[in-house]
């Protein structure tokens, strides 16, 4: 995807949206809005907690702004300012994911929707069907395949200009199991799994995207560290991809209090190293002493990227079929745990 220039973007009328959740990812995509003023107008938000609403006006507060109207009742938010909305961006807790966007779709209008894009394989099948009915756009909100970076990286790998890939390591890790004590993230019941699942599901996507090809084979180990079931803080996958090539895979959540990742993609004639977030991008080639860095656009957020695709014509990059191939990856992880690290045939979707 192609940026859009500064002038093309000044040109146009801002987007008019929705936002559903009022939590922390929706309120720091509302402030990415606000700190470049003329892309998005926040018409309304959907939040049953009067805190997180009183957190979010005060972000347009700060800037002079008057806060957007909360309607806490989706349907009725839908059914009131459907004619004024271009697009819903959702940031709520991942069970509530499907429901939600399958609401939106129905009524017609394209959506932004935070990762994890749902918490089971059936749920993201229907989705898929459902955005294939509604014919309207779905943008899984992915750092990684929003990001310039990787997307450059996953051209240079697929075309071959580095070979054949042979190995994927990555890691991720985040004092997450500190940082979310308390929080809905550490429920599985509404966030559908713990931090691999949560900041984890960065790394999982990233990786297939670079690997461009099907996995089919996976075993792996979670462990829950003495806490409630369901809830794996860490966890170690090994994978196997279509044409060959192996994928290994660590995530730590009970570390020191950062969150980062490094990803290294072993070719047989080049190095490619970035991170789950297409933050950063090096790639060494044969013959070469060291690796070097390709820049690229700074990462498009999510209002760059629903303008490019929206406005403009240019491909979703992170359309709902990723987030199906994500919900097979990660059931199959899930049950090769479940059977004490026993490799998994993820069947062709």
């Amino acid at each position: 995807m192609q940026p859009i220039g500064v002038d093309a973007r000044a040109a146009e009328p801002p987007l008019r949206v929705a936002v559903f959740g009022c939590g922390v990812m929706a309120r720091e995509h509302v402030k990415a809005a606000l700190q470049r003023p003329g892309r998005v107008t926040v018409v309304a938000v959907c939040d049953p907690s009067p805190q997180a609403y009183a957190a979010m006006a005060a972000l347009f507060e700060a800037v002079g702004q008057p806060a957007p109207p909360n309607v806490p009742d989706l349907a009725l938010l839908l059914a009131r300012y459907h004619d004024q909305l271009d697009l819903v961006l959702i940031a709520t807790p991942h069970a509530v994911h499907f429901a939600q966007a399958s609401a939106v779709l129905a009524a017609g209008l394209p959506v932004i929707l935070e990762k994890p894009m749902v918490t089971t394989v059936e749920e993201a099948r229907a989705l898929v069907a459902a955005q294939h009915r509604a014919g309207r756009e779905l943008i899984v909100a992915f750092n990684g395949s929003l990001s310039p970076r990787i997307r450059e990286a996953a051209r240079l790998l697929q075309q071959g200009e580095l070979g054949d890939i042979l190995l994927i390591a990555g890691t991720i890790w985040e004092g997450w199991r500190t940082a979310y004590r308390g929080h809905w993230k550490q429920d599985p019941a509404v966030s559908g799994g713990g931090f691999f699942f949560d900041t984890g599901a960065h790394l999982l996507n990233t990786v297939a995207d670079l690997a461009g090809q099907p996995i089919i084979e996976v075993a792996a180990w979670l462990d829950e560290r003495g806490g409630p079931p369901g809830l794996e803080i860490l966890g170690t996958v090994m994978a196997r991809l279509q044409r060959g090539g192996l994928v290994s895979l660590a995530a730590c959540g009970d570390t020191i209090r950062v969150c980062a990742s490094e990803i290294t993609v072993f070719c047989t004639q080049g190095i490619v190293r970035t991170d789950a977030w297409g933050r950063s991008l090096a790639v060494q080639r044969n013959g070469e002493e060291t690796a070097y860095d390709i820049t690229q656009d700074e990462p498009h957020d999510v209002w760059d990227v629903a303008q490019a695709v929206l406005r403009h014509g240019q491909p979703n990059p992170c359309p709902p079929e990723a987030g199906l191939r994500m919900a097979l990856f990660w059931e199959a992880i899930q049950r090769s745990a479940k059977q004490g690290g026993q490799p998994v045939v993820i069947q062709p979707d």
